[in-house]
């Protein structure tokens, strides 16, 4: 199955005198160089994480924004953002200006969120659950609420004297983007939260873990919940068809220091208690290029998804990421099919 290929960005950085990117501008103007690199390169992604009170990412739209200004082609996303944090309407403007900066090239990542540097962060945000909600209800509801202001529809009551002439009607927020409702994904750790993406008409990111529901290996389980989110998709009805991505760490081993990195970080599934969660952790794949290939092929989740996203170690620096994901383009992806 030919694929979209991006990279995905942790965007980690450390004052370490062995971190290639030693403080948050190094991070954030690295960023926007790789994603300039990679749509050079043929890549068709570019997508960011989002974590708060770390060193690493987490306001994206200023990134994006600078992305999408810089490229013409390439997709600019996230892998995701927390809802849990953000105002729906304020996000729904910056995600607006966004997207029209870049053309119309923005897939937004959202979900309920991850586990966390701090306790309750998003209170320190001004967000608090409502009576008998969850966290995570709290944030599905904020993205019901940015979702429902995507559409673009008029809700708020005009000024009878504005400072400016207002259109007839309810007023809607601005800038709106046409379409980019239909480009947001939701981050999903779980069967159930895979069918409800589909009921929303949400495209899917599978997650970097998963809820250990069968005790099966994490490619076999993502691949079950694949399939359940498809088959919710069309049983919803939904006009269009869904996008689905996957993450992985790959690397395929071309050159000495390829060996020296990662020469032995070919791993297996792991299993631990993430938020009360018992959790499966995928590997990573690291090897020549002909044994990778055999073993990716092997990769159901991989073969169900249209999307790859490939994590890169962005501490390593802009050259290193960009050589990462043309080793994958040029030695990987045309002997599997993705191209």
């Amino acid at each position: 199955m030919t694929k979209s290929i991006g990279f995905l960005s942790f965007g980690h950085w450390s004052p370490s005198t062995r971190s290639g990117t030693r403080s948050a501008a190094d991070v954030l103007l690295q960023s926007i160089e790789l994603a300039v690199a990679a749509e050079e390169l043929g890549a068709d992604g570019a997508y960011f994480r989002v974590h708060h009170f770390a060193r690493q990412l987490a306001s994206p739209f200023p990134l994006l924004a600078a992305v999408g200004a810089r490229t013409s082609r390439i997709e600019i996303g996230t892998g995701v953002i927390d809802m849990r944090y953000e105002n729906p309407l304020y996000m729904a403007e910056d995600a607006g200006a966004a997207d029209l900066i870049s053309g119309g090239r923005l897939q937004l990542g959202i979900s309920r969120g991850s586990p966390e540097q701090v306790i309750d962060g998003w209170r320190h945000f001004g967000h608090v659950p409502l009576p008998g909600e969850s966290d995570a209800d709290m944030g599905r509801r904020h993205a019901e609420m940015f979702l429902e202001v995507l559409k673009g529809e008029g809700f708020a009551e005009p000024n009878p004297r504005p400072m400016f002439p207002n259109p007839p009607g309810l007023l809607r927020l601005e800038p709106h983007s046409e379409g980019l409702r239909e480009r947001i994904w939701w981050g999903s750790a779980s069967d159930a939260t895979a069918v409800w993406a589909a009921k929303m008409g949400m495209n899917l990111q599978s997650s970097t873990l998963k809820a250990d529901e069968t005790g099966e290996p994490f490619h076999v389980q993502q691949a079950r919940q694949i399939r359940a989110y498809r088959a919710a998709w069309t049983e919803a009805g939904h006009a269009r068809t869904p996008r689905v991505s996957v993450s992985r760490s790959i690397f395929a081993l071309v050159s000495d220091l390829d060996r020296a990195y990662f020469g032995r970080d070919a791993s297996h599934d792991q299993v631990g208690v993430i938020d009360n969660m018992r959790a499966v952790f995928g590997r990573s794949y690291a090897d020549e290029p002909d044994r990778l290939v055999e073993a990716l092929a092997r990769d159901e989740a991989i073969a169900e998804a249209d999307t790859l996203l490939l994590t890169v170690p962005n501490q390593l620096g802009v050259a290193y990421n960009a050589h990462v994901i043309e080793a994958i383009l040029t030695h990987v992806a045309p002997a599997l099919g993705w191209r």
